[in-house]
């Protein structure tokens, strides 16, 4: 899982960025409806509509193309971080950078079909993919931490708590996520991480008390 991003302004880049998101889309979208094993390198690019041997300049196999957007989200809310007033408070500027990143996705308007979660729940389950899912959260945590230690003056390296604090970001949006997908009705996935926020934020205070 490579950990920079194409975040420069010049028209290469940009390309790039889209054609990775592209064929994280489609990888995704075809597993959700086939299963991975069902799935080849091929039929992704087919559906991105480019070449087999593009695919294989962006992503080492399927599974990294399939989890690259748990990782891409994390890196952009390293950046927003990053563009946060430096006067703000961490927290108010860690809501800020998740929500950002959640409505610019549309978790926040709508409501998720109950085929998609399903399928996105067996997707989850995946024991092929488990391997690409933890290193993409490794990287993930790291995007966090580097983007926290720069807003607090702490190093990663040798200070716990920006890696701390990424963690529990992480493990709130991974709480969110797993109850969005068992929610019945269905409800958007924004709510449920305004409020797994919200309970970091407060301490985790002792329910009833």
């Amino acid at each position: 899982m490579t950990t920079s991003r194409d975040t420069g302004p010049g028209l290469r880049e940009r390309k790039k960025q889209q054609t990775r998101e592209t064929l994280s889309w489609a990888a995704l979208r075809l597993t959700v409806e086939r299963g991975l094993d069902a799935v080849l390198i091929e039929d992704i690019a087919a559906e991105a509509g480019v070449s087999p041997r593009t695919f294989n300049n962006y992503f080492e196999g399927k599974a990294e193309a399939v989890v690259w957007r748990h990782f891409d989200r994390a890196a952009r809310m390293a950046d927003l971080l990053r563009e946060r007033p430096a006067e703000e408070p961490l927290w108010d500027a860690v809501i800020h950078a998740v929500h950002a990143v959640h409505a610019h996705a549309g978790d926040e308007q709508r409501s998720p079909d109950p085929e998609w979660t399903a399928g996105v729940a067996l997707l989850v389950g995946e024991p092929a993919l488990q391997g690409a899912f933890l290193k993409a959260s490794a990287a993930a945590d790291r995007e966090r931490a580097l983007a926290i230690g720069e807003r607090t003056g702490t190093d990663p390296d040798k200070d716990m708590y920006p890696t701390l604090v990424s963690a529990a970001i992480g493990s709130a949006i991974d709480v969110a996520t797993r109850h969005w997908l068992r929610a019945d009705p269905p409800v958007p996935l924004g709510g449920l991480l305004r409020a797994a926020l919200a309970e970091i934020t407060a301490g985790l205070p002792e329910p009833g008390r």
